[in-house]
């Protein structure tokens, strides 16, 4: 996966951004763009597992690139932070 493939919001600005970090957070990123949902079900959706979507999803909401309801199951969804593709602008 060369760099203009990751999801622009996969960069982080307080972790140091690796390239397995930035494939993991693109696929959670790409399968929070079609619909919001749970970890487990973006790990069906990934094939990522569930305690690295976990990790991953809390980087983000770290960072306000997500955000979850406060109800269980807790659904996730991506903010209006965080990069935008190019097309978006």
């Amino acid at each position: 996966m060369s760099k203009g493939h990751y999801h622009p919001k996969a960069f982080l600005l307080k972790t140091k951004n690796v390239k397995q970090g930035l494939v993991t957070r693109t696929k959670i990123a790409s399968a929070l763009d079609e619909i919001p949902c749970t970890a487990g079900k973006i790990g069906g959706k990934t094939g990522v597992s569930y305690s690295s979507i976990i990790h991953h999803l809390n980087l983000m909401k770290n960072e306000h690139i997500v955000k979850r309801n406060n109800n269980k199951p807790y659904i996730w969804e991506l903010t209006g932070a965080g990069q935008k593709r190019l097309a978006e602008i």
